[in-house]
């Protein structure tokens, strides 16, 4: 999946991809951020990308990207739910 680092207006819920930002493998993201990531809304007015993400550093930094999510997200998604719940 690709991701591109964004910038996001809460009040006015504008979503823009970060000037100068390059193409990302989202599951490269989400390792740097500790897998600290969450889904804030859907990116539709963004070319191929469809969801809006915040992810948080160690100094609870935050970080927006666009991901162009697919069904390998769902799968990393239940991988990781199993995992927490101990079942690899």
């Amino acid at each position: 999946m690709k991701s591109i680092r964004a910038e996001f207006e809460e009040v006015s819920k504008k979503i823009s991809i970060k000037k100068d930002a390059k193409e990302e493998d989202w599951a490269t993201v989400c390792r740097k951020f500790n897998d600290d990531v969450s889904r804030i809304c859907d990116a539709t007015d963004q070319e191929d990308y469809t969801g809006l993400f915040e992810c948080f550093d160690d100094e609870n930094k935050r970080f927006f990207y666009l991901v162009k999510e697919d069904k390998n997200l769902y799968r990393m998604k239940h991988k990781y739910f199993f995992d927490n719940l101990g079942l690899k």
